[in-house]
């Protein structure tokens, strides 16, 4: 058996997230406080006792989805499940972050630090209500780039997250996509809608926030991670800091090939993945792509638990 971990991205928070492992684990606590030394303020009362529209700006929901995977993360490392239990981490997006942070490739604080940032770049770089992300469900990676290339008419249309074999996103000028929902329905699609994002993230827009994050990962030490990430951007393996550090800055404005990165690892012979963190989205995912691979949450004290057991 060959387990990964994977990570999840922006989206799965929910106020309360994270609190009752913090609560069961000192180690799991001592992960939130670290992100709140970080920020310079009490980011786990937001995460906790906060209002879900404030916890769900870019800036705030990057962090506080790390820091609650690294608390599961931390919780998993008590109960024996340390990091060399996984042959490979991934994550999808934001979560990649979270992956590296597991893995020892850059520390939670400089992780909570930099997300901070991204969040606020990815926010700043496009005028709200001038970008916009779409969900195509229902067709290939192939057909939804067809479609985002016809709908750019000269914007930006860009097929942004490869989620699973039936759903796309579409990531770029508003109008653009919006004319993208209307081409994917003629070509087949079950349902195309708009996605309540704050921003377009994953496409040509966000080349400002490239800029950004370029400048503050050369300001962070990174490590080689303890086992290879599997990258969002190359659907395969690396282990090299000087690259992890460079696709990193490329994740910004490229794909998540999150399909290709779950049929990368099961081709390796991965046959379980466990879902570390809020949610249970990447699951859903990862069963659509490969039913062969068996998946686990760990997100609450009672995942751990029924794991031990």
């Amino acid at each position: 058996m060959s387990i990964a971990f994977v990570f999840p991205g922006q989206g799965a928070q929910t106020i309360g997230m994270g609190r009752d492992l913090a609560e069961a684990y000192p180690a799991a606590r001592a992960v939130f406080d670290e992100v709140d030394d970080a920020l310079g303020e009490k980011l786990s009362d937001l995460i906790w006792e906060g209002d879900v529209e404030t916890l769900t700006l870019t800036q705030n929901a990057q962090p506080a989805l790390m820091a609650t995977s690294l608390a599961a993360m931390r919780a998993l490392e008590v109960e024996g499940y340390g990091i060399g239990t996984a042959s490979f981490v991934a994550g999808h997006s934001l979560g990649e972050y979270s992956a590296l942070a597991a893995a020892g490739a850059i520390s939670v604080a400089d992780t909570a630090r930099l997300l901070r940032i991204r969040g606020a770049a990815m926010q700043e770089a496009v005028p709200v209500g001038m970008g916009a992300m779409a969900a195509l469900l229902g067709l290939d990676f192939d057909t939804a780039t067809e479609v985002a290339e016809e709908a750019a008419e000269g914007e930006v249309c860009q097929a942004a997250n490869d989620n699973d074999p039936a759903q796309v996103v579409v990531s770029g000028h508003k109008a653009a996509v919006e004319r993208a929902i209307g081409i994917a329905k003629a070509k087949g699609a079950k349902r195309a809608l708009l996605l309540p994002v704050s921003a377009p993230f994953h496409c040509a827009l966000m080349e400002p926030a490239a800029q950004k994050m370029a400048e503050a990962l050369d300001a962070v030490e990174i490590n080689a991670p303890a086992v290879p990430l599997v990258a969002n951007v190359r659907a395969e393996a690396v282990d090299s800091a000087k690259i992890i550090r460079d696709l990193l800055v490329e994740q910004v404005t490229g794909s998540v090939r999150w399909r290709e990165s779950v049929m990368w690892m099961a081709a390796q012979g991965v046959t379980e993945m466990w879902e570390i963190g809020a949610g249970k989205a990447l699951s859903g995912m990862i069963r659509r792509i490969d039913r062969d691979v068996a998946t686990r949450n760990i997100g609450v004290a009672a995942d751990i638990a029924a794991l031990k057991a």
